[in-house]
């Protein structure tokens, strides 16, 4: 079967055919980084990993791009209100620059945590003013947005037929928070921000257009420059959260089809369901909001916080519990052990057997695909993965069996990130910290000389900013059987 992606454009699963064969052309809405990442974010950034890896698994070159909101995203998602990025500048009392840069630091680190593949890009929106003013002066030229006295730019609505085509909103019936009409300057109260003009903003630019005045731009404007920047007009995948479908995606392709005349502006569009905490939506005013650091400072590993946002399916809502990563953690134990049995055989530390598996393999193989084919199905796809245990279980592989066994858990891990590295062969004993890059504990003797230099080459790449880096020394130390615990003290080694 082909890959099947449920598209919000069309409401229904659609064969994946991207316009150009074999290559894909990706774009999804990434964190506004006013505060530390919650685990509903990194739900929504799962679906989008998840995707990439399916995708290179099938043999596509995959560009993928994911932005990040650094200015203009209003506390209410439309026109009105203070930006998000300001409220973090008072409350922490530093400038909204700084702001940006230490949670946009922080989300990265969790991208690490989390074993995504980092996207190829990743735009901030201040440092994409001049595409968005070329939007904006084409969209004045052509009539689809007017700029009003004082100095706002509004997109026209009624310029452009197709508005609420993704969302399925008919005009007159939009929800009563976007009827507000701005000090009654809008020719229609549904028109949205191009761009803003307000004196007490910090964060301001010259207009990037003729005839503007100093402002900031729209939340929505930001996404059409920067996909269209590095994608092009047409994108193949555009996914984000359900909360995102409107109005910031509706407007997304508006502006969009308005300024290239060639819709669409995105093929297939995903987007995930909420992410409840203890049955209830995620808010600091009912004490649930949980951020990623949270959950690792609990002693909680990166691998074990995928399992348990990806082991519901992307279009149902799923609910976080504590009981549930100590769920994760159980189920992935099994995955390590049976790993670790095939491991030893396949190299002549335990006893092999008469069984080559290569039908257990295929049926396994098949059903992972088949599950991640029908629209990403996580958990038949993971329903497979333990299927494959219970079956390795109770069979005696042969050296090549279980030499083949360990590649189809390789595959699984490659496209899912969520079952952890392959533990070594024999057992590996002692532990190492390494504080503030000084040097490593009692115990880490059993440590090879090698890994130890790895660990303080990863160490001073994060120092460094260098992510790319780290990034790759922390995979060369997964490859040779150790993984990697951050801790308050720094960061701990341990046998994968």
């Amino acid at each position: 079967m082909a890959l099947q992606l449920h598209n919000t454009l069309t409401q229904r699963k659609e064969e994946f055919v991207p316009a150009l064969p074999g290559e894909v052309r990706m774009y999804h809405c990434g964190p506004t980084v006013y505060s530390s990442p919650h685990i509903g974010n990194f739900r929504t950034f799962l679906l989008a990993d998840l995707l990439r890896r399916f995708l290179e698994d099938r043999g596509y070159r995959v560009h993928q791009v994911m932005n990040v909101t650094d200015v203009g995203h209003l506390t209410n998602d439309a026109d009105e209100g203070e930006d998000r990025m300001e409220i973090a500048a008072r409350r922490e009392k530093l400038d909204p620059w700084k702001i940006a840069r230490k949670y946009e630091d922080e989300f990265r680190e969790c991208l690490a945590k989390l074993h995504f593949r980092v996207p190829h890009e990743i735009p901030r929106a201040t440092e994409h003013i001049a595409e968005m003013g070329a939007i904006i002066q084409d969209l004045l030229r052509k009539g689809h947005a007017y700029q009003v006295p004082s100095g706002n730019v509004y997109f026209a609505i009624e310029s452009f037929p197709g508005y609420g085509k993704l969302s399925k909103k008919v005009i007159e019936d939009l929800e009563e928070g976007y009827r507000v009409e701005v000090k009654g300057e809008k020719r229609n109260p549904k028109d949205f921000a191009l761009w803003k003009v307000d004196p007490k903003h910090i964060m301001q630019w010259d207009a990037p257009f003729a005839g503007g005045v100093r402002g900031f731009p729209g939340w929505h404007i930001e996404c059409s420059a920067m996909s269209m920047k590095y994608l092009g007009p047409n994108l193949d995948v555009h996914t984000g959260g359900e909360d995102n479908l409107f109005p910031h995606h509706e407007c997304e392709v508006a502006q969009s089809e308005a300024h290239t005349g060639r819709p669409p502006f995105a093929r297939y569009w995903l987007h995930v369901k909420h992410l409840l905490v203890d049955g209830k939506k995620m808010a600091k005013s009912q004490g649930n909001f949980v951020t990623v650091q949270q959950v690792l400072d609990k002693g909680y590993s990166g691998v074990e916080l995928r399992y348990a946002l990806m082991r519901v399916h992307y279009r149902q809502t799923s609910n976080f519990t504590w009981a549930g990563l100590d769920e994760a953690r159980t189920a992935l134990n099994r995955v390590r052990e049976s790993r670790g049995r095939v491991a030893r055989i396949a190299t002549g530390r335990e006893p092999a057997g008469p069984d080559d598996l290569a039908p257990e393999i295929a049926r396994a193989d098949a059903a992972f695909t088949t599950a991640l084919e029908d629209d990403l199905n996580t958990s038949e796809a993971l329903a497979a993965v333990f299927e494959f245990v219970r079956v390795l279980n109770k069979a005696r592989p042969s050296v090549a069996g279980a030499d083949a066994a360990r590649r189809a858990f390789a595959r699984f891990e490659d496209v899912l990130g969520c079952l952890g590295s392959e533990p070594p062969p024999s057992e590996v004993l002692g532990r190492a910290v390494l504080q503030g890059g000084a040097g490593l504990e009692a115990g880490a003797s059993a440590v090879p000389a090698e890994v130890q230099t790895l660990l303080a080459q990863r160490q001073a790449a994060r120092k460094a900013k260098d992510f790319a880096e780290a990034d790759r020394l922390r995979d060369e130390l997964a490859r040779r059987g150790w993984k990697i615990v951050d801790t308050p003290q720094g960061p701990r080694l341990e046998p994968a």
